[in-house]
């Protein structure tokens, strides 16, 4: 058995497992996360929530954004939104701290409180499973599409179907994000 056809093996084993995992999850709300204290966190924790789901950088011209991010959740929190921040270092290397680090970073730079995710992979060929499902043509035809960059946003519906899909410079306190996250807030059920 030579190197090549160990790689091709080992290919097939992470397709087969992205397949299954595609298969089981229907929904943004059927994976598992891990949060920043690298503790399990089902998204399912979310459902009846409506939800924002960021890839986040601290070492970004974007990194701003955090203030926006956290004054949005601070506005609709008690509505039953909620925003998950999911730190990646996919792009020119802007996230490059531990888990820990990109936490203190957020707290004492921006306040942030609303929950941060352990640092992932968004696109290539570590891509997590959940972006994997956020970004495929297969599981999210109306917003798929390869992650740009860093604050690319998924808006989640109550459901915990992808309602919207907002490009990296699109700022959270625009008139568009918050017209969809009002819009969604809106659309029924409860938050739980």
């Amino acid at each position: 058995m030579n190197i090549r056809h160990i790689a091709g093996l080992a290919l097939a084993v992470v397709m087969l497992s992205i397949t299954v995992t595609y298969a089981v999850a229907g929904s943004v709300l059927d994976f598992t996360m891990k949060d920043i204290r690298g503790n399990d966190v089902p998204l399912s924790t979310y459902r009846g929530k409506v939800v924002l789901i960021v890839n986040v950088a601290s070492k970004c011209g974007m990194t701003p954004q955090y203030e926006g991010l956290q004054s949005l959740y601070e506005k609709y929190g008690d509505q039953g939104f909620v925003i998950l921040g999911f730190p990646a270092n996919n792009f020119a290397g802007q996230e490059p701290g531990t888990n820990e680090e990109i936490q203190q970073f957020c707290r004492v730079n921006y306040g942030v409180t609303f929950p941060m995710f352990g640092k992932i992979s968004v696109k290539g060929d570590d891509q997590d499973p959940l972006y994997a499902f956020l970004t495929g043509e297969k599981t999210n035809p109306s917003y798929s599409g390869e992650i740009p960059w860093n604050f690319t946003k998924f808006l989640i519906g109550r459901d915990g179907a992808v309602i919207g899909r907002f490009n990296p410079k699109t700022v959270p306190e625009s008139e568009e994000i918050v017209q969809a996250v009002e819009k969604a807030l809106k659309a029924g059920g409860t938050a739980q």
